[in-house]
């Protein structure tokens, strides 16, 4: 039911294309940023809809521009 509402590392690096070490950093800011809001968060994982929200991805978008 709920197996994908978060993103995992793996999954960042790939949409951001950066390595998994940045992509620990980036979810470590954005998790901050969500409990800061009062918002649950888990290590190493980011909610799928703030992360797409906050970094504006659209995988359609780029097979468009191919």
């Amino acid at each position: 039911m709920f197996e994908n509402y978060y993103l995992t590392v793996d999954e960042v690096a790939q949409a951001l294309k950066i390595s998994k070490s940045f992509a620990y950093k980036v979810i470590r800011n954005m998790n901050a940023e969500l409990k800061e809001q009062g918002f649950f968060t888990m290590s190493g994982r980011i909610n799928k809809q703030f992360f797409l929200e906050k970094t504006q991805y659209n995988p359609n978008k780029l097979k468009e521009r191919k």
